[in-house]
């Protein structure tokens, strides 16, 4: 649904001398101040421009755990925009694969509040952004000024169905995942719906379509290469890529970046616990790839559900956290609080994988006190719960 024109109106309106200068004034400010603050701040502006400005101000301070303080508090933004965009870190990621593959013309379709299109323009990638929002477009294009990069972003306000994308060498589709009620599950209630987007992708040399990580695998087209990209161990999003290599299972791993690829091996055998524990990352349990993940370190499943390798060699990899495991206990909450209250824990860090048990429910009931620190592992060995404890360690190189 389209903004209405008053919305429109009142953004524009912080794009001039007074609107930028009451904004910039706003960047420190304490949002549990804000009634004070626009009570005093009315007396010398319009009621509607203040309305804006602290609406905006606020979007930018969401917004600087996604792009950085230097470029958040620069740019604009819809409060959408603001929870759907890409991480910066990915944006630039991607945008560096389409650089890579010769890529110098792009068409943006769903370009948001102009994001990825500001990655990919700083990749020195031309880009039509497209979007049927009017605010979303006046935003798009203010980022696109205030950045510097008018002269490679053009934003288009239409309706991406009618945009006629001959000419350019790849096409990025990152369809709306949000509706009236939420999250969006279903990959053809997407806006658009991710049926048209494969169809689009297939017209260009190269694509990329933006999906949520949480896509059935028997939901992908077989001849794009599917990508889950983690950054900071936070699996952010999944991507279909056209062009490049039809049927691959890739998992990327930011900052670095680090891919992984998928060899097609069969599941891991499980095997009895050893003295460490590998927990993958999650873009390679997404893009299943704990296969490939226990290759690199020798080891097996700890269960046959469940996503944790073990082995008795320390080896270096980049794609999954190691923990030297010291004690393989049957789940018991008594016998685990006296354990760590023998040896003085009063730090835990508390995973689970395959338990009903909450983490802080068990912290709660642990008491925990004392000098000592460890790492407290809820799951299943060989289908019986379990507790392992451990130490997280790092593998030399």
């Amino acid at each position: 649904m389209s903004a209405p024109s008053s919305d429109v109106t009142a953004f524009t309106a912080l794009l001039t001398d007074e609107g930028r200068r009451l904004l910039d004034g706003l960047r420190d400010h304490d949002p549990a101040q804000e009634l004070a603050v626009a009570t005093r701040l009315r007396r010398e502006h319009p009621a509607g421009l203040v309305s804006a400005a602290l609406g905006q101000a606020r979007l930018r301070q969401r917004a600087v755990a996604k792009f950085g303080a230097e470029d958040a508090y620069r740019m604009f933004f819809t409060p959408n925009g603001v929870e759907q965009a890409t991480r910066a870190s990915v944006a630039a990621y991607r945008a560096g694969r389409f650089a890579a593959l010769g890529v110098r013309r792009l068409a943006d379709l769903c370009c948001g509040n102009g994001g990825d299109a500001i990655a990919l323009a700083r990749a020195g990638i031309e880009v039509l952004a497209v979007d049927r929002d009017p605010l979303t477009c006046e935003v798009a294009r203010a980022n696109a000024a205030a950045l510097g990069l008018s002269e490679l972003i053009e934003v288009r306000c239409a309706d991406v169905a009618e945009v006629d994308t001959a000419g350019y060498d790849a096409v990025f589709v990152d369809p709306a995942r949000r509706g009236g009620r939420g999250r969006i599950f279903d990959p053809e209630a997407y806006s658009p719906p991710l049926s048209w987007a494969v169809g689009a992708a297939r017209k260009a040399p190269y694509a990329a379509l933006k999906i949520a990580p949480g896509v059935p695998h028997e939901a992908l087209p077989e001849d794009a290469e599917a990508e889950w990209i983690s950054d900071g161990g936070d699996v952010k999003e999944a991507v279909l890529w056209f062009g490049t290599s039809p049927g691959a299972r890739r998992a990327t791993l930011l900052p670095g970046p680090r891919s992984l690829t998928g060899a097609g091996l069969p599941d891991p055998a499980v095997r009895p616990m050893g003295r460490y524990l590998y927990e993958p990352d999650g873009a390679a349990i997404r893009a299943h790839l704990v296969a490939d993940v226990a290759r690199e370190v020798d080891g097996g499943l700890i269960d046959e559900t469940i996503a944790y390798v073990t082995s008795d060699e320390l080896r270096p990899t980049a794609y999954a956290a190691a923990y030297e495991i010291t004690d393989v206990l049957p789940f018991n909450v008594k016998k685990l609080r006296a354990l760590v209250r023998e040896r003085g824990i009063g730090v835990a860090v508390i995973k689970k994988r395959g338990s009903a048990v909450e983490p802080e429910e068990l912290r709660r009931k642990l008491k925990l006190e004392g000098p000592g620190s460890c790492v407290i592992v809820l799951t299943r060995v060989a289908g019986a719960p379990a507790m392992l404890l451990g130490q997280p360690v790092t593998p030399a190189p």
